[in-house]
């Protein structure tokens, strides 16, 4: 991994050099740094208006219940493609506008969600998505089921004197 990091880091550098050579011989210095910050703005601005309709699209199935592990892992590519775009260069550029792609993203992300392991914490009411404790100690909580079913009740968090090794409990 250390090997394959050291490469990009000593070639990507090197084919940037050669692109804004080409570039600006074909264009001209300054046309050459126009395009540059041009793509750097467009980019930044399409990652900035697609990361926030991909955090709709999160809400939304959280929400509904579901676990938003393709939504999640395409934030995690715009913001791959943003870094990308940011970086002066023309190939950079250009990977980074294919993330932004949306076809082109949702295949990545689909390749990606088949060999991560996406791990969350469903509840014992069937089917609905659990985030745990949010910190407190003790407070009321309120769960909606695939059915439409509401459940509500409360929790108190209790911490065991003999034995600290044990997780906090419902009461």
């Amino acid at each position: 991994m250390f090997a394959i990091l050291m490469l990009l880091f000593i070639a990507v550098p090197m084919i940037e050099i050669g692109l804004f050579i080409q570039v600006g011989g074909f264009l001209g210095f300054w046309p050459t740094m126009t395009l540059v910050f041009i793509t750097a703005v467009v980019g930044a601005s399409l990652v900035r208006s697609q990361g926030l309709a991909t955090l709709m699209s999160v809400q939304t199935k959280m929400q509904q219940g579901q676990m938003p592990a393709q939504e999640i892992i395409e934030g995690v590519l715009l913001a791959v493609a943003g870094v990308l775009l940011l970086t002066p260069g023309f190939m950079t550029d250009a990977l980074g506008m294919c993330i932004l792609l949306p076809p082109i993203r949702d295949k990545i992300a689909q390749q990606l969600m088949q060999r991560v392991k996406v791990q969350s914490n469903f509840n014992q009411f069937g089917g609905g998505f659990s985030s745990g404790f949010d910190g407190q100690s003790k407070g009321p909580f309120s769960h909606k089921n695939e059915n439409g079913d509401v459940f509500d009740g409360e929790f108190e968090r209790k911490d065991d004197q003999n034995d600290n090794d044990q997780k906090p409990r419902l009461k």
